[in-house]
Formats: C-alpha cells, structure tokens, sequence
C-alpha cells in the first residue's frame, strides 16, 4: 500500500483530497501538512511514497518544497495539485523534479489514474497545461534520457510523438502501417506507464529520446 502524504494550507481541501485518495484500496493517507517546511519535517520521522502538494502555501510553497524533497529523497513521488493554470508553475514544479501537475478542478477518477501513473514511473501534466508548456519544453534544456526498455522502434516513434506527429505522418516515416503504428504506441505506453499520447510527448521531449537511447 501507498503511504500519501498532502501537503495542502487549507484543512477542508486535504479532507476531500484524502476521501477522494482513500478509495483506491493501493492508497493510505498517513500524514498531512499545511505547507513545505511541515513537510520536510515529517519526511525527516516517516516513510512516504507518494506526496500530493499545492503551489501556494505560507512558509514554503510547494516548488521550494520540491527542490529539497527531491534533493534528499529522490524516490518520493510528487504530484503538484494546484487551482492555478500557471505555465511558469508547471515549467517549475517539472524542472524541480516533480512527477505531475494538475489542476483541482480535475475529476477524482483523474486524481487517482495520476497517482498510479506516477507510482508507475509516468509523467502526468493536466491537459490545459500541456498544451501551455508543451511549446516552452522544446525550448528548455533537454534532460539525460532514461532507461524505459523501449526498442528500437518503439523509441523511433515516441522521438516523433514528442516532435508532433501524427499516427499517420509516422506511418509513412517509417514505411510502417497505421494499424502497427497504432499497436507500438499501445506497447509504448504500458511500458513507460503512460497514460495518453500528450503525456507521451511530454515524455519524450523531457527525455530527450532518441535512437541512442
């Protein structure tokens, strides 16, 4: 079972949160805390897996939190869950090392499939602000690749997911059938712990995969 940790000022929002996280049978909502430097505090005495955390928070908010969890314990999981749309919040919250980012206006169902990914190795990114940041992450620094066991195919098409194409436009790339195509990217995804094709772009483009891989 996955011991959660929310990070969240309000009271009566953690409530939800942890009604909401608690019905998934993998998950356990084992301490709570009103901003980042509470946080690291019980980080310091416990165990945790998985930390579900807001941005704006008094003391520490929830980047600078990230920034030293992620230097300490760099296999915590951290899902920033925020009201704000922000670009600039998500470009932040990723560079820090955080495993997702979502809005609270997301459905509990996406609340939960997040976690999961996350547990999993995904990279899960709301879509409003997918398509905000998307643009912004070509332009960054790309990040060393990681070892997601693709083959050589399978990393040849997510290079051209995370360059935009199309299932189509892959196809006749690659001398390849839509319909194989297709079959890849279903594989592509169960490996990498991915939910859709837009987190798949995002993936690839912070990983910089390509051939070498």
């Amino acid at each position: 079972m996955w011991q959660v940790l929310l990070v969240e000022d309000q009271a009566i929002v953690r409530q939800g949160l942890k009604v909401i996280l608690e019905q998934d049978e993998n998950i356990t909502v084992t301490h709570e805390a009103n901003n980042g430097q509470e946080a690291l505090g019980i980080l310091e005495k416990h165990m945790i897996d998985f930390i579900m955390m807001d941005v704006r928070m008094p003391v520490m908010n929830g980047i600078e939190a990230t920034r030293k969890i992620k230097k300490q314990w760099p296999y915590i999981k951290i899902l920033i869950l925020t009201t704000f749309n922000d670009d600039e919040y998500a470009l932040q919250a990723l560079k820090e090392g955080a495993n997702g980012f979502l809005l609270k206006t997301s459905e509990s169902t996406k609340l939960l499939e997040a976690v999961h990914s996350c547990m999993k190795g995904g990279l899960t990114i709301h879509a409003e602000v997918a398509a905000k940041v998307m643009p912004r992450l070509l332009q960054q620094t790309k990040s060393k690749a990681i070892d997601c066991k693709l083959t050589t195919r399978e990393l040849a098409i997510t290079k051209l997911i995370g360059e935009g194409m199309t299932n189509k436009e892959i196809a006749e790339e690659l001398y390849l059938s839509i319909g194989t195509v297709k079959n890849h990217l279903t594989q592509i995804l169960q490996k990498t712990a991915l939910r859709d094709r837009t987190q798949l772009a995002i993936y690839a483009v912070k990983h910089d995969i390509s051939l070498n891989t």
